[in-house]
């Protein structure tokens, strides 16, 4: 089973699911074409173990980055660096070229979104904690919608890339950055000097101010 899943990744990573036949993977594999079906059933269920072992893997190297010692700034850092990681190992190409396939085929969707909620519940504790630490806290933006603003972030960066286009996604990364090392800084000088995290604001407050 092992042989032919990581058959599959390469093949989906080198050629795409089209390229990814019985023969083809069980070729890649070297072993007998009538094994396929006899672990997996079909295909299908082959590429999407695939993606699912590929996650898992990504998964624990995500819980266990966010669960360390380290200020929140630093742990942006390493996720950020990862999108380069996952690239040069070909999880995204993976992921999209089984998000393509599902548009079309309802269990093939369910499954990813599967996929898709275990990131989710990965993030949203760690970003809970993060935003504590920056004091990002705000009536205007909860941790459900940060977490969902930095997946769709993520996955346009990758998809992107995937087509050669990275215009304009160092500029946003080093200003994301700038602007989480201001806060950082100002959350370490309120912790020293012993200040209360600042307020929130109500929306109504956030208004007013807007029409000043």
């Amino acid at each position: 089973m092992e042989a032919l899943l990581d058959a599959a990744e390469r093949l989906l990573i080198q050629v795409g699911h089209a390229g990814v036949t019985t023969r083809a993977v069980a070729g890649e594999a070297g072993v007998n074409h009538g094994l396929v079906h006899y672990y997996f059933g079909s295909i299908e269920e082959l590429m999407l173990q695939v993606l699912e072992r590929f996650s898992r893997r990504l998964l624990e190297r995500q819980r266990a980055m966010y669960a360390a010692d380290r200020p929140f700034i630093e742990k942006w850092r390493s996720a950020m660096s990862f999108l380069d990681d996952d690239r040069r190992g070909g999880f995204p190409k993976v992921k999209l070229e089984l998000q393509a396939l599902s548009w079309n085929n309802a269990i093939l969707r369910e499954r990813l979104l599967r996929v898709h909620r275990e990131w989710i519940d990965t993030l949203t504790p760690a970003f809970e904690r993060g935003m504590r630490e920056l004091g990002l806290e705000s009536p205007e933006f909860s941790v459900e919608a940060i977490v969902a603003l930095v997946v769709t972030f993520n996955e346009g960066i990758e998809l992107e890339r995937e087509s050669d286009m990275d215009s304009g996604h160092r500029a946003l990364l080093d200003a994301i950055d700038a602007w989480l090392t201001r806060l950082d800084r100002a959350a370490r000088t309120r912790r020293r000097d012993g200040s209360p995290t600042p307020p929130k604001r109500s929306r109504r407050s956030h208004a007013r101010a807007r029409t000043r």
